[in-house]
């Protein structure tokens, strides 16, 4: 199989000039490169590139995907959205590592599986689109990815015991946010992409506490922005014209939501050992329900074809004699086709007088008909195949 590598940077606050555009054309001639994205295929060759310097210098997203089982996606925030503090408590191993690139902190999910190699058997240009709102969510304070990303880190240690030293057994996990039990779709496609076990994250959810989906009231908003001190006021309409309008709005709404939010108390921190061996009884008890289910529906099937076929027997029953004159006029055909029809109809009579107990009646009438027909050999073949 040949190697196959796809890279996707996207800019999102604020698109690329021509010489930034230069620079990165410069680093590949095939790539399909425009003022807010870069995206190009490999099959032979690597990236010339260093993804940690694109996404520091220029792009606010990348995503790379290999056929050998790698899946790496990143993504660059302001520091004032997203604090790099609080990022620092989701690391885990080389699976989750941040870093600061002057006023941005910069995030770095990678999920491996060197089980074997890997059809890209997916739209990969649909993945980062997919991926790429948790950007945002992470700007608006929802830190539901970066435990996803954390939870999908300890998740590969039942995959690879030597990605993790023993020790981290103990470890705590980090503070658990609400609304785990209800990702957003961005959400779920990064979970799917970090191949995070469904069990482990179903474990996880259990202590997070329900997401608040009370939208924002527009009086609260009004009243909390005519607090705001006039010189600020000025500072910020004065980013608003030079071009930063979305990112404002995300700064302002994320304050907002921050000083008006409802405290809820923190649940209980678990050990990494905690979530993942509830994680593995949980796993074992569905698949043991789900064996339970797939049996119980075989036993319903083979019931369901065994009154099936008491209901042909009754039938045939009924009609026992005209079935045996069939069975004459299909044999007299001389046709193989038909020879295995006759023969298919002789097995269900035999079956018949078995459940009948009238078994020597049907050897009596089969005999007659085996010398009947003796100098037929196929037939006689497969009579003996059906052993009648």
């Amino acid at each position: 199989m040949s190697e196959y590598q796809y890279y996707e940077f996207l800019a999102i606050d604020r698109p690329l000039d021509d010489d930034e555009q230069a620079a990165v054309r410069s680093l590949s001639t095939r790539a399909r490169i425009t003022a807010t994205s870069f995206v190009n295929e490999y099959h032979w060759a690597d990236f010339r590139g260093n993804p940690n310097q694109l996404i520091e210098h220029y792009y606010d997203a990348h995503l790379h995907l290999t056929n050998w089982g790698t899946h790496r996606v990143m993504f660059r925030l302001p520091c004032d959205l997203l604090d790099p503090a609080v990022v620092e408590q989701y690391c885990a191993g080389d699976q989750l590592s941040t870093w600061i690139a002057d006023e941005f902190v910069v995030l770095d999910f990678t999920s491996d599986d060197d089980a074997g190699e890997f059809d890209v058997d997916y739209d990969a240009e649909t993945l980062l689109s997919a991926m790429v709102g948790v950007r945002a969510e992470l700007a608006a304070g929802d830190h539901r990815p970066l435990y996803l990303a954390w939870l999908a880190a300890y998740g590969t240690w039942e995959r690879d015991e030597d990605v993790f030293d023993p020790g981290a057994d103990d470890d705590l996990e980090p503070p658990v946010p609400p609304g785990l039990g209800r990702l957003t779709a961005a959400q779920q496609a990064l979970s799917d992409f970090l191949r995070l076990d469904h069990d482990l994250l179903a474990i996880a959810a259990q202590t997070s506490p329900p997401l608040e989906e009370i939208p924002d009231n527009p009086r609260d908003l009004a009243d909390w922005v005519a607090h705001l001190l006039i010189t600020e006021k000025d500072r910020l309409l004065q980013r608003v014209v030079q071009g930063e309008a979305a990112r404002v709005r995300m700064e302002l709404l994320r304050r907002f939501r921050d000083e008006t939010a409802t405290v809820i108390s923190a649940p209980t921190r678990r050990t990494v050992a905690g979530l993942l061996d509830a994680a593995a009884r949980r796993r074992a008890d569905r698949e043991r329900r789900s064996a339970a289910q797939r049996a119980a529906a075989a036993a319903r099937q083979e019931q369901a074809r065994r009154e099936a076929h008491e209901r042909r027997l009754d039938e045939l029953a009924a009609t026992e004699d005209t079935a045996w004159s069939r069975v004459d006029a299909l044999i007299a055909t001389r046709k193989p086709a038909q020879y295995n029809a006759a023969v298919t109809l002789l097995t269900e009579l035999q079956t018949l007088a078995q459940r009948d107990d009238r078994h020597e009646t049907f050897m009596q009438r089969s005999s007659t008909l085996r010398q009947t027909h003796a100098r037929k050999p196929s037939l006689i073949e497969r009579l003996n195949r059906a052993g009648i």
